[in-house]
């Protein structure tokens, strides 16, 4: 397989880049319907990846269910992702600093108000837009099922 991790060298040339971030834990079609409409707003899609760490910090202690490297590569595998970005931090900060999307996408669960990027989206002037969440997804739910 390509390796498709994502190196801040690479020349976009004028391309539209997406970029969105998550746990991604277990992928479901809400993962699926989000990331293929993320894609469609632009040429280049990079998902960052939470770390192992930063899900635990984030979700609890018994998340998450599989390793990053393994969501990376889960994730990779799908023909609208271009590439993958793990990161440690709790916050995509870093992530967006080093990716400098033209466009950062949430769920609809989100407001800027609510986004602990707010200050670098603006600080990088990235136009945030966020899609519409798909009620009755989740991993938490999935988990709670089994």
């Amino acid at each position: 397989m390509a390796n498709k991790n994502f190196t801040s060298n690479l020349n976009f040339q004028n391309k539209i880049i997406v970029a969105t971030n998550g746990c991604f834990d277990i992928l479901h079609i809400g993962h699926i319907r989000y990331l293929r409409q993320a894609k469609s707003l632009g040429d280049i899609l990079i998902v960052g990846v939470n770390s192992d760490n930063s899900v635990k910090a984030l979700k609890g202690s018994k998340r998450p269910i599989n390793k990053a490297e393994d969501r990376a590569e889960v994730l990779q595998a799908l023909s609208f992702v271009d590439f993958t970005y793990i990161f440690e931090e709790k916050t995509a900060d870093e992530f967006l600093q080093i990716t400098k999307p033209n466009i950062y996408v949430k769920g609809g669960d989100y407001s800027l108000e609510e986004l602990p990027e707010k200050k670098m989206l603006i600080s990088l002037n990235i136009k945030t837009i966020f899609l519409p969440f798909h009620d009755g997804y989740s991993t938490t739910s999935i988990l709670a099922k089994v």
